[in-house]
């Protein structure tokens, strides 16, 4: 009783700790880095919500209505990925070069004539080159380069921006319930229409509050601290992170594995955010029935949020990361083999709850292991490795349901790759800064 009263008292002093934190002592003022989170988090709900976590709802509607198979219509996410992966490294670039908000701009004027293009759709063509627009334009306007504005802004409190950005996320997920109840009512072409004008109206303007580094504002990551949280700074004191360049980081092992790492859980990702609902439909279920279901995800993430808050900044990372692959792996099991609709609801939970640690926890050990110096670039660079989990996810149990009729399989398989990532994170140990010269 006694150690769960003590539990609940350091959980307390952690969370008000968070809230005094927000303050940037020279000015008085919250901190402008979590304004940036605040946007950062509605930007997430219009870039991964409308599409991305809905899209099983698109494969089925477009499926009916055209006759499509599973692979063609997944093949469209694929050939996307591979666009994605290939343009990261420019992408990471980009960023690092003029800042954020200038590519955010051009990704979210692509994303919404994108919707607008995609709502117009009638041959598997237009189909393909419509949804790689939709694809660029919420890469550009989305989470890497909100990532890269976080990591720049923060440093000692770099998981806990990261972990609430990362809500947004899980917003997203909620409100992609919401757009798959919209298309069962209004239909699919009205829904993308729509949502192309919401980017115009909503995202492009909160582009515009996101800024690059604090220093080109006269402010330091983190701001000014409290007097409390200086002086416990001064007595813990801890390794600086050391600035790699993009090609210093690619000789470690350290950016291969957490890569691959990455990649194996954005492979399970992928796989159930593009399958789940066709899945659910043939174990007997409606789009307003998975819609419940979907919801389950995003909500469960939340409580994976508040895991990667507690412990992101203070907890071995390494150890975090791969316990979440744990439920990488018996997600994808549980669906496969569900008889009963609790195990349904325990794919949704144990899926949410590891997402959302995995997710803020890797990019914060990115981010401690390079420095931010030239964080977008390394992102990018890791994008191409990450781009393999996002292409297999999706693409294998759409091949194997072709082929068998039934996503077991597919899920199975999922689940076996998946068990390679807790192994991958361990092996992620902080590299050794590289010597140069001193001239």
């Amino acid at each position: 009783m006694l150690a769960r009263d003590d539990l609940r008292e350091a959980t307390l002093l952690r969370f008000r700790d968070i809230r005094t934190e927000m303050t940037d002592y020279s000015t008085g003022k919250v901190f402008y880095g979590w304004y940036i989170v605040a946007a950062g988090v509605a930007l997430l709900v219009i870039t991964q919500g409308l599409m991305s976590h809905a899209f099983g709802a698109y494969v089925v509607l477009l499926r009916g209505e055209f006759g499509w198979s599973a692979t063609l219509v997944s093949s469209a996410v694929v050939f996307t990925r591979l666009e994605d992966g290939i343009l990261g490294p420019v992408q990471g670039w980009l960023i690092d070069r003029y800042g954020p908000r200038a590519v955010m701009r051009v990704g979210l004027v692509m994303y919404g004539v994108g919707f607008i293009l995609f709502s117009q759709l009638h041959s598997p063509l237009v189909y393909f080159l419509t949804f790689a627009l939709l694809s660029t334009g919420a890469n550009l306007g989305g989470f890497i380069a909100l990532q890269v504005a976080v990591v720049n802004w923060f440093d000692a409190r770099r998981a806990t921006a990261i972990a609430l950005l990362s809500v947004g996320l899980s917003l997203a997920g909620l409100s992609s319930s919401i757009v798959i109840l919209a298309l069962d009512q209004f239909g699919w072409r009205t829904v993308a229409f729509a949502s192309g004008l919401l980017v115009f109206a909503v995202g492009i303007p909160l582009a515009q509050l996101i800024r690059h580094r604090p220093e080109e504002f006269g402010s330091i990551p983190d701001g000014v601290r409290s007097p409390a949280a200086t002086a416990h700074a001064l007595s813990h004191p801890v390794a600086k992170p050391f600035d790699f360049t993009p090609r210093e980081a690619m000789r470690t092992a350290a950016f291969w594995f957490l890569s691959l790492g990455h990649a194996t859980g954005v492979l399970v990702v992928g796989a159930m955010t593009v399958h789940l609902v066709p899945h659910l439909k043939n174990l007997g279920y409606s789009l307003g029935e998975s819609s419940f279901v979907v919801a389950l995800i995003p909500l469960s993430m939340l409580g994976g949020r508040v895991i990667a808050v507690a412990v992101g900044d203070w907890g071995d990372k390494r150890i975090v990361a791969a316990t979440s692959m744990v439920g990488h792996v018996v997600a994808p099991l549980l669906l496969a083999f569900a008889q009963h609709y609790v195990m349904v609801v325990a794919f949704a939970l144990i899926l949410g709850v590891s997402w959302a640690t995995r997710g803020p926890v890797v990019q914060a050990m990115r981010a401690d292991y390079f420095g931010r110096a030239s964080f977008g670039t390394i992102m990018g660079f890791s994008s191409m490795v990450i781009m393999i989990g996002s292409i297999a996810g999706p693409l294998i149990p759409a091949w194997l349901v072709d082929i068998t009729g039934s996503y077991r399989m597919g899920f199975t398989t999922i689940a076996a790759i998946a068990a390679l990532g807790c192994l991958f994170f361990m092996l992620s140990v902080r590299p050794t800064p590289p010597a140069r010269d001193a001239s």
